[in-house]
C-alpha cells in the first residue's frame, strides 16, 4: 500500500481517564451521511484493565435495508489521534483504511505529519481483519496485543430528539423515562481496535479524538 495524503473530514474532541463519549448525529449538508461522516467515538477500559479500546462509528441512521449495501469507503482515512502530553497535539495515531474487503490497522505510531494532513504510516503496520458482513456474526482479527473489528453494527447512541425539541421549545423540563430512542432500528459502520495501556503511554489520562480524513 503505497503512501498517500489525506486532509480531515471530520472531527471530534475527549479527554479520557475511564470512559468517554462524543456524538454528532447530524452534521452540514456536506458530510452529513456520507461515507467519511462520524456519529459517535467512544473510549474505555477494555476487559482487562490493562487494554483501551477505541470505537468510531460512521454512516449514522442506516435502515436494516441500507446497511445490507452499505461499505466502507477506500477513499477515507479513520484515525484515532492519541495525546499522551497534554497539548493537544497528537503524539501517537492508530489508522484505519479498508481495501478489498479487509480492514487494515497502522500503529500506534509517531505520526510523519500533525494536524489536518495524514500520511498512512504504511512502516508500522500491526494487524488486520476481514469486514463483517451485515447479519453474520462479528470477526475479531488480534494481532501484536491489538484486536481489531470493522463492520455493521447496531447504532448504539440513545437520544430522544421529540422530546429534545420539546425542552428546546419551552414545552417541556426534562426528559420521560422511559425515552423513545430515536435512533432504534438503525445502524452504523463501526471501526473498534483495542490496545495495551502500554502501548499508548503518558501519565494516566490522555486527549484522545477521532478523525474521517478523505485522499486528496
Amino acid at each position: 500500500m503505497k503512501k498517500s495524503n489525506y486532509l480531515v473530514g471530520i472531527g471530534l474532541l475527549a479527554v479520557i481517564s475511564f470512559f468517554t463519549i462524543a456524538a454528532d448525529h447530524i452534521d452540514a449538508p456536506a458530510v452529513a451521511g456520507g461515507t467519511s461522516d462520524i456519529t459517535d467515538f467512544y473510549a474505555f477500559q477494555g476487559e482487562s484493565n490493562n487494554n483501551i479500546v477505541f470505537v468510531a462509528n460512521l454512516q449514522g441512521l442506516l435502515s436494516p435495508t441500507a446497511t445490507a449495501g452499505a461499505a466502507f469507503d477506500e477513499n477515507v482515512l479513520i484515525e484515532f489521534n492519541i495525546d499522551n502530553t497534554g497539548d493537544n497535539v497528537e503524539d501517537l495515531v492508530i489508522q484505519a483504511i479498508p481495501r478489498d474487503g479487509i480492514m487494515y490497522f497502522f500503529g500506534p505510531i509517531s505520526p510523519s505529519s500533525t494536524g489536518l494532513n495524514s500520511i498512512v504510516e504504511t512502516t508500522d503496520v500491526q494487524g488486520q481483519v476481514a469486514i463483517t458482513p451485515y447479519g453474520t456474526d462479528a470477526i475479531i482479527g488480534t494481532s501484536s496485543g491489538m484486536s481489531y473489528f470493522a463492520g455493521p453494527r447496531d447504532d448504539p447512541f440513545f437520544m430522544d430528539f421529540a422530546q429534545y425539541s420539546e425542552i428546546i421549545m419551552g414545552n417541556a423540563t426534562g426528559f420521560n423515562n422511559p425515552g423513545s430512542d430515536t435512533f432504534a432500528g438503525s445502524n452504523v459502520m463501526s471501526v473498534v481496535v483495542e490496545v495495551p495501556k502500554s502501548m499508548i503511554g503518558g501519565s494516566g489520562t490522555i486527549n484522545t479524538w477521532v478523525e474521517a480524513k478523505r485522499k486528496q
